[in-house]
């Protein structure tokens, strides 16, 4: 059976720290012959939304390691026209080694997966974006030097796919992972994964309504835009939010050498500030590069086990 990474959840702490160390490694260019280790695969990349950084660090992550990747708008292929997902899946699978899916329901990734005998990543859900949390984990370690007992604060909305992963990732490592979001049922983390998450917890994860109290001494903060892909009501959401910026004034209550995280695209203005997101605290670019690392490991060890 193939192995997928659809959410962190299925993956053990050691599994984690494995991946986290062979980025590391692909990273310095310590694995000799690396791009070689896929060469003659495969990858489809299915689309259902846009895409900047998922889309080319996988493609190019695919090319350095010797394989090709084949984007696929999935508004143009048969799915328009009443094919199943799972028979996608089971025609792209007799051309492709791994599928990666970014996609707008987590249903279809599951139904893709259930029928695959090639790995399915998840390279965005609704509920989940954990190659996302993998390079987020992997910056964190090379600036930080450790993952364990890290106050890693998530601010804004945490009702969708970032903070998941972020509670589910970084909690499983022995970080103490804080949510800081408004006061209302849509901004809090779905009951059901927060259990979930919690179960797999080495470190904490705790929900925390006052900005300054959520951030204080924090080692990590990130963030995300407020207003996601296909969202709607974003007048009232910006409103709710607000308080939930990322400023100096915010900035100031956090440890003085915390680093400043963003998965990009930012909405500059709304959800972080320009002084933040360009100053020193800010890794933001670096975290972006690192998503072309930690998904070759990905694939590495889904395909190869390495």
């Amino acid at each position: 059976m193939a192995r997928h990474m659809l959410t962190l959840l299925d993956f053990s702490e050691k599994e984690v720290r494995h991946m986290l160390d062979l980025a590391l490694k692909l990273k310095s260019g310590e694995i000799e012959g690396a791009d070689k280790l896929l060469e003659g695969k495969s990858l489809a990349m299915l689309f259902e939304k846009p895409s900047t950084r998922t889309r080319v660090s996988f493609e190019v992550g695919m090319t350095q390691l010797g394989g090709h990747g084949i984007f696929i708008d999935m508004r143009t292929t048969q799915l328009g026209r009443g094919e199943t997902i799972e028979d996608t899946m089971r025609t792209i699978e007799r051309y492709c080694d791994v599928v990666m899916a970014r996609v707008n329901r987590h249903d279809d990734l599951e139904k893709m997966a259930s029928v695959a005998s090639v790995p399915v990543i998840n390279g965005l859900s609704e509920k989940f974006h954990p190659c996302q949390t993998m390079a987020d984990m992997l910056t964190v370690l090379e600036k930080k030097g450790k993952l364990d007992d890290l106050k890693i604060v998530f601010l804004g909305d945490c009702g969708f796919n970032m903070f998941n992963s972020t509670m589910i990732g970084f909690s499983k490592m022995w970080s103490n992972v804080v949510g800081v979001c408004p006061d209302k049922k849509e901004y809090n983390p779905n009951p059901e994964i927060l259990e979930k998450a919690k179960r797999q917890a080495k470190g904490s994860i705790k929900i925390e309504h006052d900005p300054a109290k959520g951030v204080k001494n924090a080692d990590v903060i990130h963030t995300d835009t407020w207003v996601s892909m296909g969202q709607e009501n974003a007048d009232q959401r910006i409103k709710d939010l607000k308080p939930y910026q990322l400023n100096a004034k915010l900035l100031a209550h956090a440890k003085q050498e915390a680093i400043v995280m963003h998965c990009l695209p930012a909405h500059r203005g709304h959800e972080i500030t320009d002084d933040v997101i360009d100053g020193p605290n800010s890794v933001v670019f670096d975290q972006a590069e690192n998503r072309l690392h930690a998904q070759k490991a990905i694939m590495l060890y889904l395909m190869k086990g390495i």
